[in-house]
């Protein structure tokens, strides 16, 4: 006669008989569940004898209650998982207002920064400010605000370290955004601006012209976009032309490309023989491009300057 039992499990690899549900949900030691059970000449009896017993019973029942709560959802990781989720979403909104706060001061040439750079002080800048504003009227920020002030959390995202963090990757942003449109274009010009910030270090804008077509009404549109500013050592032609190309092949822009020249009147930048105008033109007049060492510059520059 076959007798079904769907709790009795066979493993191949030990030649033994468990019990499913014991072997979940009991915690007692009994051959037939815990260890296995292969003593096949009274295995009939046995299974009979185990069927019966209080410890497989309290074992089945335990394994249905798990197994309604698993079929609703109702299990310890399944309320984890949706409190994961929900915080997981809430982080995801805090961040995303941040990105789009940063953008709108930017835009906007607004500085984040005051001489605080805490919520709720005098003084702490736009961004807080901002910030403190969102949150009497939106409830993920006010939700955020709370957790912050009531020191239930100390990583906030609101520090000055995030704010350039994001600043740095919206730039990257940006800057591809600008070089795929130059390269599309093809020609270029270049315009070098060198000037001193407050802490006295020489700084060099780089701003590149160039021209495109739309596609759809064929309108021409003239375009100049800042792209980066580079801190300089040495303010000789030698080394800012070599500043220069270093940048072009980290943005992948050919020099042979370049049409045009924009410099301040500083004699480094003007200089007819050794000024990174007249080095420029004669690497572009020589048609290709020159790998960024020293050792190769001064044998191509140099050259040309003492002609």
């Amino acid at each position: 006669m076959e007798v079904k039992r769907s709790w009795l499990v066979y493993s191949g690899m030990g030649d033994s008989v468990f019990c499913y549900y014991c072997k979940l949900c009991n915690e007692t030691k009994l051959s037939l569940f815990k260890e296995g059970y292969h003593d096949w000449k009274n295995i009939a009896e046995t299974l009979k004898q185990h069927e019966r017993s209080p410890h497989h019973e309290t074992s089945f029942l335990k394994w249905k209650e798990l197994e309604i709560r698993i079929n609703n959802s109702k299990t310890i990781g399944n309320i984890n998982g949706k409190i994961i989720k929900t915080e997981i979403q809430h982080w995801r909104q805090v961040i995303e207002r941040i990105i789009s706060l940063i953008r709108v001061l930017g835009n906007q040439n607004l500085a984040l920064r005051g001489t605080h750079d805490k919520l709720n002080l005098e003084n702490n800048g736009n961004f807080l400010k901002f910030i403190e504003f969102l949150g009497k009227f939106d409830p993920v920020m006010k939700e955020h605000i709370r957790r912050i002030t009531s020191d239930e959390i100390h990583t906030h995202y609101l520090g000055k370290e995030i704010q350039n963090e994001i600043i740095n990757l919206l730039a990257k942003k940006i800057r591809l955004h600008i070089l795929n449109c130059l390269k599309k274009a093809k020609y270029y010009s270049i315009v070098l601006d060198c000037t001193p910030d407050i802490s006295n270090k020489e700084q060099m804008t780089m701003i590149f012209r160039f021209v495109t077509i739309s596609e759809d009404t064929g309108e021409v549109t003239i375009n100049e976009h800042f792209v980066d500013f580079i801190q300089l050592y040495d303010t000789s032609g030698f080394n800012m032309t070599k500043v220069l190309l270093d940048k072009l092949r980290e943005f992948e822009v050919k020099l042979e490309d370049m049409r045009g020249q924009g410099y301040d009147n500083g004699a480094n930048m003007r200089r007819k023989h050794s000024g990174v105008q007249a080095r420029i033109l004669e690497l572009n007049s020589r048609a290709f491009y020159v790998p960024c060492n020293a050792h190769t510059l001064n044998l191509v520059l140099n050259d040309s300057a003492n002609c």
